[in-house]
C-alpha cells in the first residue's frame, strides 16, 4: 500500500493541489458572481426606494407614492 500524503496540500486536507486550485477557482468564480449580483440588486433597490432620505426627507418620497398610486388607478380601471 502506498502513501500519499505527501502529495496533499497540509495537514488534514484530502485536496491534491490541482483539486485546490479547481476547488478555489469555481468558489472564486461563484463569489465574484454572487457579488456582482448583490451589487446589482443594491442599485435598482436604491433607484427603486433609497433609504437615505433626500433635503426633502421622507415627505417627498410620500408624494411619489400618491403619484404612483394615481397613475396605478388609472391605469387599471
Amino acid at each position: 500500500m502506498t502513501d500519499h500524503r505527501d502529495e496533499r496540500m497540509g495537514p488534514g486536507t484530502y485536496l491534491t493541489p490541482e483539486e485546490a486550485k479547481e476547488f478555489h477557482k469555481l468558489f472564486m468564480t461563484s463569489f465574484i458572481g454572487f457579488t456582482a449580483v448583490a451589487i446589482v440588486a443594491h442599485v435598482l433597490a436604491w433607484t427603486w426606494r433609497p433609504w437615505l432620505p433626500g433635503p426633502d426627507g421622507y415627505a417627498a418620497v410620500a408624494d411619489k407614492v400618491q403619484v404612483a398610486q394615481t397613475a396605478l388607478g388609472a391605469f387599471l380601471a
